[in-house]
């Protein structure tokens, strides 16, 4: 009897692949060749599972979100039964930073995606980035909450304060990645800022 084939899981190992293979070259180097050599299969298979490197690169990236939300939600779970807004916040954030491999090549990938669409057309076409904001009306409704318990200011902008907390987020992920400071290092400014906005309430 012929064996049965998982399809979503032959999808999901072409996408680690992808992952494995943009992490080590960059993003702009990766071919369907390339991928289908890194997940052991043809080049056949892969183009049967994705007709073009657009789609492909787009699955690529919705399961790298997909996994991250996981590993935001696993890291959330660790900090308690009830864990507050200001838990769920850093837990994203810091879920973000370069520290192991598979946030390594979350934050490569990503900001390689967004580098590529910037200039090619049919990548800036792909759904997922119709929604640029996702992240920042996630942490925007997570300070508002915290902002409506008495948590933060009754005066805090919450979406400015989202917005400074991913573009700095993004850029000390970056600052790891080329060496300029260290994991730990970037989760204590991370920790500052968050310091920041929820102890300046408590004094109000």
């Amino acid at each position: 009897m012929p064996k049965r084939v998982d399809h979503d899981e032959r999808r999901a190992e072409i996408g680690r692949a992808l992952v494995r293979v943009a992490a080590r070259r960059g993003l702009h180097a990766v071919g369907m060749r390339d991928v289908a050599a890194e997940a052991g299969i043809s080049l056949r298979l892969v183009q049967y599972y994705f007709r073009t490197k657009e789609n492909l690169l787009l699955h690529g990236l919705q399961q790298l979100t997909e996994e991250f939300g996981e590993r935001v939600t696993a890291r959330v779970r660790s900090a308690g039964e009830n864990p507050g807004p200001r838990a769920v916040v850093e837990a994203l954030l810091t879920t973000a930073l370069p520290t192991d491999e598979e946030s390594r090549a979350f934050h490569l990938v990503l900001t390689s995606y967004a580098l590529l669409a910037v200039t090619d057309e049919a990548l800036a076409a792909q759904p997922y980035l119709q929604r640029p904001d996702a992240a920042e009306d996630a942490v925007t409704g997570l300070l508002e909450q915290a902002r409506e318990a008495g948590l933060l200011a009754p005066d805090t902008d919450a979406r400015t304060e989202a917005i400074t907390l991913l573009a700095l987020a993004a850029g000390l992920g970056t600052s790891v990645l080329t060496g300029q400071r260290t994991p730990d290092s970037a989760t204590e400014v991370l920790r500052h800022q968050l310091n920041r906005i929820f102890r300046r309430t408590q004094s109000s």
